[in-house]
């Protein structure tokens, strides 16, 4: 039997995937705007065909691609009755793509429903979370993400807790500042979540790697368990740190786009800063987490193409060979 998540996380670093829904986006086949999940049964192959190239650069779990695929948010795209079809369809793409060795990582998020409070939104977001879990069942753990309320987050791990028996892991969102839409800082939400027993908290999307760096240490300060950080790999500024803040979102952001390099960067700083669980949010593609395998060691090209003496090579080979060369010297 395949290692689970936690035994893989006790050994070292386990390398996630990176962003679906902006990449699809990018690729043609999602409509600017609500950014749902209904390629699961309108284009099943190209959801399988970038788990594929995740998986062959380096991923260790794949996470399902069923981001804002509750009701309610479906609804706003005509698919509310699909909403078990679609997440019983992405769970299945992503686990045929991951085979036997790669981990599966079911999906919930925020559902733009909750309101801190409110019983009837407590009742109506429970049911949400509820459908979708019972829908992705068989996956190996969950990831809850891009919670702005600490609230919401919570209710979250209540669910998963309550109706599973796998890992959990729970991150947060942060725009502006270090401080949740309820009011409460990093490190509060950190130590609030390891108390209601959530397996892995961390960070995921709204900031690029150097506007999450703060929040990392923030969150590694607060408790000493599994943190996890995805950021995006859209540059961010001081005075927007959060990439849906910029005037490029949301469908002028390639030149804001980082490099593989700069990703493979955050990768080896934020395993030095205690990450445990290291992927790439919104903007980060299959070459980004091809680097940052490489950074974190996980991922070795030399060998793949050595140059040969008195062989035609091209300008790509020449550059390639000459900072081979620089290295070794």
């Amino acid at each position: 039997m395949a290692k689970g998540l936690l035994e893989r996380l006790s050994e070292g670093v386990v390398l996630g995937d990176g962003g679906y829904i902006i990449e699809l986006e990018q690729r043609g086949y999602v409509v600017t705007g609500a950014f749902t999940p209904e390629l699961a049964v309108t284009h099943p192959s190209a959801i399988a065909e970038l788990h594929r190239e995740m998986r062959n650069c380096g991923s260790e779990a794949l996470q399902v691609m069923a981001f804002y695929g509750s009701r309610e948010k479906l609804a706003t795209v005509g698919f509310a009755d699909r909403t078990i079809e679609i997440n019983q369809a992405a769970t299945r793409i992503a686990r045929e793509a991951a085979g036997d060795d790669l981990l599966v990582a079911g999906d919930l998020s925020t559902t733009w429903k909750w309101k801190a409070g409110d019983a009837e939104s407590e009742r109506l977001v429970t049911e949400m979370f509820d459908e979708q879990l019972e829908a992705q069942a068989g996956v190996d753990f969950f990831i809850g993400e891009l919670f702005f309320s600490l609230g919401e987050a919570l209710l979250c791990l209540d669910r998963l807790k309550k109706n599973t028996s796998v890992p959990a892991m729970i991150t947060m969102s942060f725009r502006a500042d270090n401080v949740s839409e309820d009011g409460y800082t990093v490190a509060e939400c950190t130590r609030r979540l390891d108390a209601a027993g959530a397996d892995v908290i961390g960070l995921n999307c709204m900031n690029d790697p150097e506007r999450m760096y703060p929040h990392v240490e923030e969150m590694r300060s607060a408790f000493d368990g599994y943190l996890a950080a995805q950021p995006v790999a859209f540059r961010c500024t001081d005075e927007t740190p959060w990439f849906t803040g910029l005037p490029s979102f949301p469908d002028r952001l390639e030149p804001t786009q980082l490099t593989r390099y700069e990703m493979g960067e955050f990768a080896a700083r934020a395993k030095d800063m205690g990450v445990n669980y290291v992927g790439g949010c919104c903007g980060s593609k299959p070459t980004h987490i091809r680097e940052m395998a490489k950074a974190l060691g996980k991922l070795d090209d030399e060998g793949r193409w050595q140059a040969k003496p008195d062989s035609p090579m091209s300008e790509t080979e020449q550059h390639w060979e000459r900072r081979r060369q620089a290295r070794r010297e």
